[in-house]
């Protein structure tokens, strides 16, 4: 009844594929020519044993499928913990003014390059100079005095006490003058380290004082870091030195860095631990604040066995298994269900522990549609 199905609906195809001979049919039939009529019924009986043998052969090959295979081979497998960090510098401060007053002088604009100590600016130091003067005048008089007082002391001249006031005098004063350099020197606004002036918030004349905005921002990217923290059961698996691959998907780059720093405490609110990862940074690419992907190896098998993870499947028991080839003459072979025992997967591979060895091949492409003792072309 299926073939006869099958053979109808061909026909019904075949005949709506031609229109032309459809309505010569009507007309024949019309015509009531009954040997026109017999020659096409003989035509049409050759058309259907036509389809019958193509469905024939199908038949034959439903125990027959096309696959892709590989052999197996003993190879390096990786396993990586993927975490996400932020890309970070310890260079990156906003430079606050130390003394409040008129901003009387401003050397620098955003984009450039200082040096560590160079002068980005002075604030007006309200008179802090003249009284740096005086000071030192009254320093110098109490030097030449207790210069005067030792010689005298020396030749046993004078009393110890004139001797004595003599020297406290001259270090007060000398104390008051260092002090009073301190205080001056808090006026002139140097750069803390080498770096790239990011950007300035004020004008030269503007009244400035410390601010959560700041003067401007100073940034250093020759030290960059990727900062993240990491499940307190990887805390022997890292170690200073361990390397990472840091892909940065903003700039579709990646980077080979190394743990720098780990930390020494673990936050009980979600068991995990800080860690930092120094990134190289030789285009000036990294920027604060970025989001980096790191990729870092917590288990390597040296003579491991690997497949496509897509290649694993699970039966009805709930086993894992893979279709291994069976009597393979390289074009064609059987397919075998084979158990086996996985361990971890990375990168679209799954590790093998048990069940394939090196040299097995196994069915990689078109799993989904064969099954155990099937024929395979490939």
């Amino acid at each position: 009844m299926k073939k006869i199905l099958i053979v109808t609906t061909a026909f019904i195809l075949f005949s709506c594929s031609n229109a032309s001979k459809t309505e010569n049919i009507d007309d024949l039939i019309n015509s009531k020519n009954v040997k026109a009529l017999t020659e096409k019924k003989a035509s049409l009986q050759t058309e259907i044993a036509k389809i019958e043998e193509a469905l024939a052969k199908l038949d034959n090959k439903k125990d027959e499928a096309l696959v892709s295979v590989i052999t197996l081979k003993d190879t390096l497998f990786n396993h990586y913990l993927e975490i996400q960090g932020n890309v970070d510098t310890k260079e990156n401060i906003l430079i606050q003014p130390e003394f409040s007053g008129t901003l009387t002088s401003l050397t620098v604009k955003a984009g450039q390059k200082v040096s560590k100590g160079q002068i980005l600016g002075r604030v007006d130091d309200a008179g802090l100079s003249q009284q740096l003067a005086s000071l030192e005048n009254q320093y110098a008089l109490a030097k030449t005095t207790f210069e005067r007082q030792k010689n005298l002391w020396d030749k046993k001249i004078g009393s110890e006490i004139q001797f004595l006031n003599a020297q406290t005098q001259m270090v007060s004063a000398q104390k008051a003058v260092a002090q009073m350099r301190a205080q001056l020197a808090k006026t002139v606004i140097r750069a803390p380290f080498t770096g790239t002036i990011d950007e300035v918030f004020v004008e030269k004349g503007q009244v400035v004082a410390p601010s959560q905005q700041g003067l401007m921002r100073i940034v250093n990217l020759n030290n960059m870091y990727v900062s993240t923290t990491v499940p307190e059961t990887y805390i022997g698996k890292l170690k200073v030195g361990t390397e990472v691959d840091v892909y940065l998907a903003a700039l579709g780059k990646n980077y080979k860095g190394k743990v720098r720093q780990v930390g020494n405490f673990i936050n009980p609110n979600n068991r995990s631990f800080g860690i930092e990862v120094s990134v190289p940074n030789p285009e000036n690419l990294l920027r604060p604040n970025q989001v980096a992907k790191l990729k870092i190896i917590d288990y390597i098998n040296k003579n491991a066995v690997v497949v496509p993870t897509n290649v694993v499947q699970e039966d009805a028991a709930g086993d894992k298994f893979v279709f291994v080839v069976n009597g393979s003459n390289g074009k064609t072979g059987i397919a075998k269900k084979a158990i086996v025992s996985v361990g971890k997967s990375s990168d679209n591979v799954t590790e093998i522990l048990s069940g394939l060895s090196a040299n097995d091949i196994i069915v990689t492409e078109g799993v989904n549609t064969i099954s155990e003792g099937m024929k395979l072309n490939f």
